[in-house]
């Protein structure tokens, strides 16, 4: 498992991310890949996730973009110094992609919303990395 870190604004996203061979098809060009989020507030406000904006490339020139409410069915709000965890899948039609995105972050203590980037992270089938 490789894993990436990102902070903007006292926000620490890092994502490590998966392979899931049991879960791929090879013959039908189904590709899945497991992802692990932890985010932490590194700042003094009390904040929450509002919105995700994902955007899926593929080695093959495809290019995704997923935006929704909350991650998996949640809002979580992060006091200072709390961490928040979820784990989350995509499926691509190549051995090689990434996956990038942003969080909607809102300051409760102060009203305001803010972004928040999520690091690039490589899905790379495992017979590729050698």
């Amino acid at each position: 498992m490789s894993k990436t870190t990102a902070i903007t604004k006292d926000v620490s996203v890092s994502v490590e991310v998966q392979f899931q061979q049991k879960h791929s098809n090879i013959k039908l060009s189904k590709y899945v890949f497991s992802y692990n989020i932890t985010i932490k507030n590194l700042g003094k406000s009390t904040i929450q996730l509002l919105r995700r904006h994902w955007i899926i490339f593929e080695s093959n020139g495809t290019k995704r973009e997923m935006k929704g409410e909350g991650v998996i069915g949640e809002f979580p709000i992060l006091l200072p110094d709390e961490t928040y965890t979820y784990s989350s899948w995509c499926p691509i039609q190549n051995t090689l992609g990434y996956m990038e995105g942003v969080y909607l972050m809102k300051d409760i203590d102060k009203n305001t919303s803010f972004d928040v980037v999520i690091p690039r992270f490589q899905l790379i089938v495992n017979s590729k990395l050698n």
